[in-house]
């Protein structure tokens, strides 16, 4: 199976040490999003978690880490856009995030490693012209430490807009502009490259519309074939991508991005926050009297009758 830890909010940025001592526990527990009282169990077992998927926009915290996560099959996606603090007020510098990027290649692999270079939101200060100089220097230095990056626009979800009314969504020319020639440096740096956006019609424009994560990304990055025996997509209408197993939490990211779709009201957020426990199964709070714990249905995707790689 696929345990994720990145669609909800980003747990090796703010959550490292907790998420660690849940491996050394074996378990996890995750409330449901839309029924609180609702806990499911995770095994967390190598035997028969597969891959762990992390994405992020601050892996360092995990590094100290790293040996722990060895038994584990990984994919990570960083998330780089070098945008400033009035989107992204508490996410690392876009050099630094470079650099550990490289590092964590080093470390796990660059099959097991790629770019995620979204939302892109287009205003007075961040121009069309901006974002290609800034995504091709961010390509460029990382030529050779991955083989994928993702990029996207800004999803105008119902949260963004009653909370930020102030952005919006780009205009179709400017998103083929951007397109193409985001198409052209992926090309250049010898990269593959994907849209991480509902924009499917940019597919008339040569541009890969299949979703960002993959099941081959998976496979690639553990190096065996993966039987899934029923999936669904996640974010119907928005997002193409394999669904998994996510074991965190809307509103719990302090990197407080703008454009967020994870996050709500900054209190709330700040207010989870504080209730975080190192040591808690859960990631929020604790368990209470009345909660209902289920076990996961978890078994191996790993398809042992033949590989591929």
């Amino acid at each position: 199976m696929i345990i994720n830890t990145g669609q909800r909010t980003d747990i090796p940025a703010f959550y490292s040490e907790w998420f660690i001592n849940r491996i050394k526990a074996g378990f996890v527990l995750v409330r449901n999003p839309y029924n609180p009282k609702l806990v499911t169990k995770f095994k967390l077992d190598p035997k028969i978690v597969d891959v762990i998927g992390f994405c992020t926009k601050n892996p360092r915290p995990m590094f100290k880490y790293l040996d722990i996560l060895k038994p584990f099959g990984q994919f990570w996606y960083i998330t780089i856009t070098g945008f400033d603090t009035d989107l992204e007020p508490n996410v690392p510098k876009i050099d630094e995030v470079i650099e550990d990027f490289k590092y964590l290649s080093n470390k796990i692999g660059k099959n097991s490693i790629a770019i995620r270079y979204t939302p892109i939101i287009i205003n007075e200060k961040y121009t069309k012209e901006r974002h290609i100089k800034t995504f091709e220097y961010i390509i460029s230095k990382l030529s050779g430490y991955t083989n994928l990056a993702t990029f996207g626009f800004l999803d105008i979800y119902p949260k963004l807009e009653k909370n930020h009314k102030d952005l919006e969504d780009t205009d179709d020319k400017t998103k083929i502009e951007i397109s193409l020639e985001f198409n052209r440096i992926a090309k250049k740096y010898n990269m593959e490259l994907r849209l991480c956006s509902k924009e499917k019609w940019l597919k008339e424009y040569d541009i890969d519309v299949n979703g960002c994560m993959r099941l081959e990304d998976y496979e690639r990055s553990i190096g065996k074939n993966l039987i899934i025996k029923k999936r669904m997509d996640a974010r119907k209408n928005y997002c193409s991508c394999l669904i998994s197993n996510d074991i965190g939490m809307y509103n719990t990211c302090p990197h407080l991005c703008k454009y967020c779709y994870a996050n709500g009201d900054k209190k709330i957020i700040i207010d989870n926050y504080m209730m975080h426990n190192p040591n808690s199964p859960l990631l929020i709070g604790d368990i209470k009297e009345d909660d209902i714990i289920k076990d996961a249905n978890q078994e191996s995707y790993i398809d042992r009758r033949i590989s591929l790689f």
